[in-house]
């Protein structure tokens, strides 16, 4: 399903969700630091970057899209960390599916598109000082390094079978938030 927003085009599962993807942009094969972006809403948070699948466009191809309007970064996709669940409520039930990979970054852009047009700015971070960057605005994405941290290979962990070029997908992971008391329930699905 594809829903029309001034100015995006929004895709849908045919469970309703909408369909996103994301990167967590790494310094190394270390997987030891982060780049986050601020948030376009609250510029004074950090976030992962990510975004809406386009129609006719992969996932694959939107994260790295994303992170390339967002944070200013190039880079080398690897291993998918898998589908992360979101349902939140701000007057509407929103529904989220992003499929998030790992990107070691090649390249940082000294301009890049969010920069010039929203002022957003990057930041490098330990995994620790991004949990809790993440904790204060974006919760549901401290899951995201939680499996960056269980899937590394470098610290002992198996690493995820699917990859970019895999045809099956992770098992969803689902996150259930309710922003007025910013709760959240984490179940495997």
């Amino acid at each position: 399903m594809v829903k029309e927003k001034p100015n995006s085009t929004r895709v849908y599962d045919s469970e309703g969700y909408r369909r996103r993807a994301a990167c967590i942009c790494v310094k190394s094969d270390l997987e030891d630091e982060v780049l986050l972006v601020t948030s376009s809403r609250r510029p004074d948070s950090w976030i992962v970057p990510g975004g809406g699948v386009e129609p006719d466009e992969e996932p694959a191809e939107t994260a790295l899209r994303e992170v390339r309007e967002e944070a200013g970064v190039q880079g080398q996709l690897g291993r998918c960390l898998g589908i992360f669940e979101e349902k939140f409520v701000q007057n509407v039930e929103h529904k989220h599916r992003t499929q998030v990979w790992v990107m070691r970054v090649t390249e940082e852009l000294p301009e890049w598109e969010d920069s010039r047009s929203i002022g957003r700015k990057r930041k490098w971070f330990t995994i620790s000082e991004a949990l809790i960057q993440l904790a204060q605005h974006k919760p549901v994405q401290r899951s995201y390094l939680h499996s960056l941290r269980n899937t590394n290979p470098r610290r002992g962990a198996s690493p995820n079978p699917t990859s970019l070029h895999s045809h099956s997908l992770p098992t969803p992971i689902q996150l259930v938030t309710n922003s007025s008391t910013d709760s959240h329930l984490s179940k495997h699905s």
